[in-house]
C-alpha cells in the first residue's frame, strides 16, 4: 500500500564540483533510473567536461553559505514546508525537509532563493551558474530513516 513520504533527503551540489567521469562515479540523463550503474570513472570524460564549463566551478565561501541556508530557511517558512536539517558545505547542499510537493519543485526552490539571495547580495554576477542540473531526491517514509537523515546531515558533514 502506497503512502507519503514523512520528508525527503534533498542534495544538490554547486556547478562544476562533480564532472562526470568523476572517481566518485555520476549520472546523466542516461545514466539516472533508481538502481541503475552509474558512469564509471573516466579522467578523458571529466577533462572534457571541465574544458565545456561556462565558468570556474562554484565554492562557496562562509558568507555565502550563511546566505544560501537562511534562504532556504526562507522559503520553507513562505511555503509552510516543515525543514527538519539543513547543512550548506562548499561544493554541496543537504537537507531534510517534510513538504507535500514533489521533492524535484522543493529542490528548485531552494536553488531559486537562495541564487536570487546570492545575487542581491552581490556574491555572484547575474548569469552565473552556482548550481548544477538537478540532484538527489530521497523519499523517507519511515521515522528511523528521517532520523537517519537528520543526523547525517546535522554531524555526519
Amino acid at each position: 500500500m502506497y503512502t507519503d513520504p514523512l520528508a525527503y533527503f534533498i542534495t544538490f551540489r554547486t556547478y562544476g564540483s562533480w564532472l562526470h567521469g568523476d572517481s566518485r562515479g555520476s549520472v546523466d540523463r542516461r545514466h539516472n533510473q533508481f538502481d541503475s550503474p552509474m558512469i564509471p570513472q573516466s579522467k578523458a570524460l571529466a577533462a572534457s567536461d571541465g574544458d565545456q564549463l561556462a565558468h570556474l566551478a562554484v565554492v562557496l565561501t562562509p558568507p555565502q553559505r550563511e546566505i544560501v541556508t537562511a534562504a532556504i530557511i526562507g522559503v520553507c517558512e513562505h511555503k509552510k514546508w516543515r525543514l527538519l536539517a539543513v547543512n550548506v558545505r562548499t561544493n554541496h547542499v543537504h537537507t531534510v525537509v517534510s513538504a507535500v510537493q514533489r521533492p524535484e519543485f522543493v529542490m528548485n526552490a531552494f536553488k531559486a532563493w537562495a541564487t536570487r539571495r546570492l545575487l542581491e547580495a552581490a556574491e555572484f554576477e547575474k548569469g552565473t551558474r552556482v548550481w548544477s542540473r538537478h540532484g538527489s531526491t530521497v523519499y523517507l517514509f519511515k521515522e528511523d530513516k528521517v532520523t537517519e537523515k537528520c543526523q547525517y546531515v546535522i554531524e555526519g558533514q
